[in-house]
């Protein structure tokens, strides 16, 4: 197996596996869920990656491994391909922005919801959406099936931030749509800083000439 194919079919496989266990244990859910409680006064950091791996029902669950496995393989294979980017460190800057995104996208929430006994979410949103822009930052206009039509990754990507957007001014459920946004800034500038100091290319360049054309 491709090495770069690997690590997002593990992250996937993993999440599912964990989810499904999720859907029929509420233990397991009252264990991975972020919880402000539970971290500020337990110190259980834990929980900033592992509400990650669990999901609210079956078509979040769908929504993020689909929107992450189609673009964590163009983003891998992409990175991998490409010397410029991350050379052979390419697997640990990938891995990094991944978990970055979770812990990044529930910041906010912490400091917001740290001694809120009625405050939870899960959900891989922030991972999916940092993987989603760094891929769009690197590789604007790859083309993928959104319902079986053909669209441009950065069209995709506003399209998903329309709907995260939307979600999360409805509010209700566990589900942390604010995420998407904190994800997403967090995918920009991981790429931008970590291309810029790593890599031999103009991000920014390459992302504008490529929208152009």
């Amino acid at each position: 197996m491709d090495f770069t194919f690997s690590i997002t079919l593990v992250i996937t496989a993993i999440t599912v596996i964990v989810s499904l266990l999720g859907f029929n244990s509420q233990k397991v859910i009252e264990d991975l869920i972020f919880y402000g409680p539970a971290i500020s006064k337990r110190n259980q950091y834990y929980r900033f990656i592992t509400c990650g791996f669990i999901h609210a029902d079956f078509m979040h669950l769908a929504f993020n491994m689909l929107a992450f496995y189609t673009f964590g393989i163009g983003l891998e294979k992409g990175l991998f391909a490409n010397p410029d980017i991350f050379g052979n460190e390419a697997p640990f800057y990938f891995i990094m922005l991944y978990i970055g995104g979770l812990i990044i996208s529930s910041v906010p929430d912490y400091f917001k919801h740290k001694d809120d006994y009625h405050f939870r979410s899960l959900g891989a949103s922030g991972a999916v959406s940092a993987i989603i822009f760094s891929c769009i930052v690197l590789y604007p206009t790859m083309q993928i099936s959104f319902f079986f039509i053909p669209i441009r990754g950065w069209i995709f990507g506003l399209i998903y931030l329309g709907i995260s957007a939307y979600l999360n001014k409805q509010g209700g459920g566990n589900i942390n749509h604010g995420a998407h946004l904190w994800g997403a800034i967090f995918g920009i500038a991981y790429t931008l800083l970590f291309v810029s100091l790593k890599g031999e290319i103009n991000v920014l360049q390459n992302f504008i000439t490529a929208i152009r054309g």
